[in-house]
This record gives structure tokens, C-alpha cells and sequence, in this order.
């Protein structure tokens, strides 16, 4: 079976409580996405069902995939899919938007996972520290970062269970020889299910939108031998360089251009050395923690370490 025929039959089974659409509908238009106007499938699978949700006058949250099954949180690795997990809330953060009723970590053995809640999903709190089994929730991908959110349909059990949470944190250090693409200040979608940094205004799903500032770096540390490729959030960023989301956007409404956020960044952190912890996703490691050990002669300890 092909992939396009897979994906078809899949969202032929998501609406088949909703609408009479079959599974050869959904791969011609499928295939006349992908073949003829060369969109990437996961962006035409996006399209399509959103089409059909506006057909049933359905929200996304309200779109499930039956027979959910339970699996542990390093175990997610694509984007929504719906699952069940058994969890321990590790971690509450404070939202940064008034849409998020609840955001912060869940783990369980494996490891850790980013959760989200939304106002409008009409959802009980969860409580820090608690345990709970949490059925149908749907998994998020953002440039190799995987989350889950709760929705309307979501099933919260608080269960009478210690679950021990395991640490999937790697650390790494190296000097930061690199700032790429997309860092400094960035904009990102506003819609409430979505973060996704927009390209020329333009959401890959949510199209054309007026997007809400950020901040973001995304470099590369070399320690001589590895190079690793890392990820600072706002917070992170904040904290390397000093520089708030604020003091950025008046720096870019100066110049009329953003990209002086990430030169003036770069002026000031290229070429020193870090060492950094947070959880790999992709190739990618997410900062949660970061250091600037002492004194390091960085040029001298990429010979050595190279000449090893």
C-alpha cells in the first residue's frame, strides 16, 4: 500500500462518524497536491483535513483517531498522533498567552514531555507532583521538539501511584561557532493550537497571519570532536545575551530590519564556550540549563581536542 493510500485511509477513518468521504476521495486530491502542485505530503495532509473539518464545522481538538494506544513520552516521535499516557506531572510553567489555561512537563520512565492545555478545551487542572492517566491527548512536532496537547476529548484519571520520572537531558559544551537562520527575533503563529515560526507572515498551516514576537537562537557548539546543534527559547536567549524581547523589538523597529536582533546577538556570544542541558529531540538539544565555564582559551582547546 502506498503512502498517499495510507494516508488517506486514515482520514477517511477520522471523519467516518462525521462525513460520508472515502478513502479515494482523499487520495486524488491528495495526489494532485503532492504530484502536481509539489506540496510535501505532511502539508497536504494538513490541507485536506482542514478541509474536511470546515465540511463537518469541526475543530480540530474534537477530531480523534480510535483505538488510541498507551505509550511511553520518549516513545513520541510524529506529529498528530493520538495516544494515551500514564504520567507524573513534573513541572508547571506560567502561560504566556491567555488561550493556555495550563502548560509544563509530564514524565514518566522514559523521560519528560512538554504538555499544553487550552482555555477552550474546558479541561480540570492538573495538579504538580500528581499522577495521572491521560487518554486521547495528541502529539505536536516543531522542528524536531514533540509536545502533547489536551483537548475537549482528552480523559484525565488522577491515580494513587508514585510514577518515577526518568531524565532523557543530555549536556553538552563547546565553543558556539555558529547562529543559524531563524534566530534572533522571530514571529510566530498566533493561533492557540499552534507555535510555529512564520516564514514571510505565512504559517505552513494557518496561513497568512499577523504573528507575535519571540525570541530564539539556534546554534551550533563544537568542543572539537562533536558538533552539536542547540536550541535557546526565549528564556534562554534572554539569559545568553542579555537581551529582552523588548529591547529587540525597538533595536528592529530602529533599523527596520530584524535581523540586526541576531547580528548583535552573534557580536556577543560567537566564539565563547558553553555548556548546555536540555532534552534531545531530533538533532537537536533544547536548552534548559546552560553555564559559561571558567577562562577557556577556545582556538587552543578545538586544536587540541582535534589533534587527539
Amino acid at each position: 500500500m502506498s503512502e498517499l493510500r495510507q494516508e488517506a485511509e486514515a482520514i477517511a477513518e477520522q471523519f467516518s462518524d462525521h462525513l460520508e468521504v472515502g478513502p479515494d476521495e482523499i487520495e486524488e486530491r491528495l495526489e494532485n497536491l503532492v504530484n502536481e502542485y509539489r506540496v510535501p505530503l505532511e502539508e497536504a495532509r494538513r490541507s485536506v483535513t482542514n478541509s474536511y473539518l470546515d465540511d463537518a464545522g469541526m475543530e480540530r481538538d474534537e477530531l480523534g483517531r480510535g483505538g488510541t494506544e498507551r505509550v511511553q513520552v520518549n516513545d513520541i516521535d510524529e506529529d498528530e498522533q493520538w495516544v494515551d499516557l500514564r504520567v507524573k506531572l513534573v513541572d508547571l510553567w506560567e502561560p504566556r498567552s491567555d488561550s493556555i489555561s495550563q502548560v509544563g512537563l509530564v514524565g514518566d520512565e522514559s523521560g519528560t514531555i512538554k504538555f499544553v492545555a487550552f482555555e477552550t478545551s474546558d479541561l480540570p487542572e492538573l495538579e504538580e507532583g500528581a499522577s495521572y492517566e491521560l487518554s486521547n491527548v495528541v502529539t505536536d512536532e516543531y522542528e524536531g521538539s514533540y509536545s502533547v496537547k489536551l483537548n475537549r476529548t482528552t480523559g484525565i484519571t488522577e491515580i494513587d501511584e508514585e510514577i518515577e520520572v526518568g531524565d532523557n537531558a543530555e549536556t553538552v559544551e563547546g565553543a558556539l561557532v555558529d547562529i543559524q537562520s531563524g534566530s534572533g527575533l522571530i514571529k510566530r503563529c498566533p493561533e492557540e493550537d499552534c507555535t510555529r515560526v512564520l516564514q514571510n507572515g505565512r504559517c505552513s498551516e494557518h496561513g497568512q497571519v499577523e504573528g507575535e514576537f519571540d525570541l530564539r537562537i539556534k546554534g551550533v557548539l563544537d568542543d572539537g570532536e562533536t558538533v552539536t546543534e542547540v536550541i535557546f527559547d526565549r528564556e534562554a536567549t534572554e539569559e545568553l545575551t542579555g537581551m529582552g524581547l523588548e529591547e529587540a523589538k525597538d533595536m528592529a523597529m530602529d533599523a527596520l530590519d530584524t535581523t540586526v536582533v541576531a547580528e548583535e546577538m552573534a557580536e556577543d556570544v560567537l566564539g565563547r564556550y558553553y555548556r548546555v542541558t536540555g532534552p534531545t529531540f531530533g538533532r537537536y538539544v533544547l536548552v534548559d540549563e546552560m553555564e559559561e565555564p571558567g577562562a577557556v582559551d577556545v582556538e587552543s582547546a578545538l586544536i587540541e581536542a582535534r589533534s587527539i
